[in-house]
């Protein structure tokens, strides 16, 4: 018989490509995946790894057991899914996560109005940057994340996941009050090319963006400052050190000093839920949605017409 937990670790290994890999996405040591394969290893009655370099790779029977293995805990998710449902009650431990201003501006309206709905429901919820919380779902450590993507720039989501729009998030320019730009009705993001930009961390998906929207538009952005906290953003606004692009979510109390300026092309975030397809049916992750997206459309309201 060939034990569940093993096939879990197979399926990191393969999705991985590697013993590090599968041992950070499981949150276990290298040392205890090497100890599950070999215990499975026996269980099949063939070698499933083999050395490459300094690493491992599969064997033709490795990958075989890995399709089955997929296949498997996909049946064992939805199994899971049908008797929760079957059930029909909203019970049980529900993970999540969002980007850093989701959960400021969407989480406690949405988790608290879970918690008063569904008492005997636990919500453990967490910051991650997009990519991070996509990975997270598909690997099986999230059962939902809130996620965002741009008007001009979506967001590639992998098969096997399932998405609900929460919100568009407008964006407006945020400026130190003394800046010429700062008494204007509504700017373009052109007209900021001879400032310093205070932008998200390198590679991230936001900061991505930005670099990709202004070099679309012939500007070179001039990158002063990162920050990956919209607050932290405004606050170097604030001394004076640049400008910052500003989405609604999550960004008040905007600090004295600062001037936020709607953009004429109506930039906005795209932000939704995605969650795997194969649990679609369990009721606490259409309670969860249900909940963000409530939330979502209260700050669509105060946020004004699209």
């Amino acid at each position: 018989m060939l034990n569940l937990e093993r096939l879990r670790v197979l399926d990191a290994l393969a999705r991985y490509g590697s013993v590090s890999g599968a041992a950070e996405a499981l949150h276990v040591t290298t040392s205890a995946v090497s100890q599950q394969m070999s215990k499975l290893e026996r269980e099949a009655g063939q070698q499933l790894l083999a050395k490459h370099g300094r690493g491992v790779r599969l064997t033709d029977a490795g990958r075989l057991l890995a399709e089955h293995s997929a296949r498997i805990l996909s049946q064992v998710e939805l199994a899971q899914a049908d008797l929760e449902a079957q059930r029909g009650q909203v019970v049980g431990e529900l993970r999540l996560s969002a980007f850093p201003t989701a959960a400021r501006g969407l989480f406690p309206a949405a988790l608290s109005a879970l918690r008063r709905a569904h008492p005997q429901l636990r919500v453990r919820s967490q910051e991650l940057e997009p990519e991070a919380a996509v990975a997270g779902v598909m690997r099986g450590d999230l059962d939902l994340a809130v996620v965002l993507d741009w008007y001009n720039k979506p967001m590639p989501l992998p098969d096997g996941l399932a998405k609900a729009s929460i919100m568009d998030d407008p964006a407006d320019v945020a400026m130190p009050v003394g800046h010429p730009l700062a008494g204007r009705a509504e700017v373009g993001l052109e007209d900021f090319a001879d400032d310093e930009w205070i932008t998200w961390g390198e590679g991230e998906f936001c900061h991505e963006w930005l670099l990709f929207t202004l070099r679309a538009k012939g500007i070179e952005p001039q990158v002063g400052h990162r920050a990956a906290e919209t607050h932290t953003q405004l606050g170097l606004v604030a001394a004076g050190l640049g400008v910052c692009v500003a989405p609604l979510l999550g960004r008040n109390p905007v600090p004295e000093g600062v001037v936020t300026v709607p953009v004429r092309q109506q930039v906005r975030r795209h932000v939704y839920v995605v969650w795997r397809t194969d649990a679609d049916r369990r009721p606490s992750i259409r309670a969860a949605v249900d909940a963000l997206q409530k939330a979502g459309a209260d700050l669509g309201r105060l946020a004004g017409p699209a």
